[in-house]
C-alpha cells in the first residue's frame, strides 16, 4: 500500500505539506477536510436548520446528491451534484459549521468509505491528510505522520493564509479559537484526533514550510524508496 497518512490539529499545515510532499514523490494528494466541508456545505444548503441536520439525514443527503471525490490531475476535488465546490467550501459559514458536522459518527463512517473507494482505484501512491487517517481511515498505512505545532504558531500561519494582519491580539484570539477546536476534535466520540501509536511526530513550531516538507519527504523515501 502506497499511502502516507498525515494527521494533526487544525492549522498545522497538513494539507499544504501533504500536497508538496505528493508533488515531490509524483503521487496524488487527497485532502479529507475538503470532503467534510463539501458535506457541510450540502447540509447548510439543503437542510434548513440544526434540528434537521441529524447524523442520518446528513449521511443520506451525501449519498443522494451525490457528494463525491473526483480525481483531477494530481489530486481530488469535492463535487456536489455534479458541481465542483472547491471554492464554496472555503466560505466562512462552512468553516463555522464543519467541526459540528464532522463530529457526527455516521458522517465520518460515510466519508471514510468514500476516501477508501477513491484511493482504491489509484495506481500511484497517495498522500492523505486529516485528523483520523492513521487511526481510522488507513490504520495499515506504511507511513503515518502526526504534524503539529504550538497554538500560537498555528494561529499566525492561519492569519497569514487568510490575508489578515497578524497582530499580537489577533494571534492570541486565533490561538484561543484553535485551542477550543483542538479540544472538540480530541473529545468527540467518533474518531477523535489522536496520534497513532506508530505515527512519527513532527513538530513544525520552529520549522519553515520547506523544512517540514523536507522532513516528511525524507521519511517517505526511507519507507518507500526513491
Amino acid at each position: 500500500m502506497h499511502v502516507i497518512a498525515i494527521d494533526g490539529p487544525a492549522a498545522s499545515g497538513k494539507s499544504s505539506t501533504a500536497a508538496a510532499v505528493a508533488g515531490r514523490l509524483g503521487w496524488l494528494h487527497l485532502d479529507t477536510g475538503a470532503l467534510y466541508r463539501a458535506v457541510t456545505l450540502a447540509a447548510l444548503d439543503h437542510l434548513e436548520d440544526a434540528e434537521q441536520r441529524s447524523a442520518q439525514r446528513v449521511r443520506d443527503l451525501a449519498g443522494r446528491l451525490p457528494i463525491e471525490l473526483v480525481r483531477v490531475g494530481d489530486g481530488f476535488r469535492p463535487v456536489v451534484a455534479g458541481v465542483d465546490v472547491s471554492g464554496p467550501i472555503r466560505a466562512p459559514r462552512v468553516t463555522a459549521a464543519v467541526s459540528t458536522i464532522a463530529a457526527l459518527g455516521e458522517v465520518r463512517e460515510w466519508v471514510t468509505g468514500e476516501i477508501r473507494r477513491a484511493v482504491g482505484v489509484v495506481e500511484e501512491g497517495v498522500v492523505i491528510d486529516g485528523r483520523d487517517i492513521g487511526t481510522a481511515v488507513f490504520p495499515e498505512a506504511p507511513l503515518k505522520v502526526y504534524l503539529t505545532a504550538s497554538a500560537q504558531a498555528r494561529a499566525g500561519r492561519r492569519l497569514a493564509q487568510d490575508g489578515q494582519p497578524a497582530s499580537p491580539e489577533a494571534v492570541s484570539r486565533e490561538a484561543a479559537r484553535l485551542t477550543v477546536r483542538d479540544s472538540h476534535d480530541r473529545e468527540r466520540v467518533a474518531s477523535p484526533l489522536r496520534q497513532a501509536p506508530d505515527a512519527i511526530r513532527v513538530d513544525t513550531t520552529t520549522l519553515t514550510f520547506e523544512a517540514q516538507v523536507e522532513a516528511v519527504t525524507v521519511l517517505a523515501r526511507k519507507v518507500f524508496g526513491d
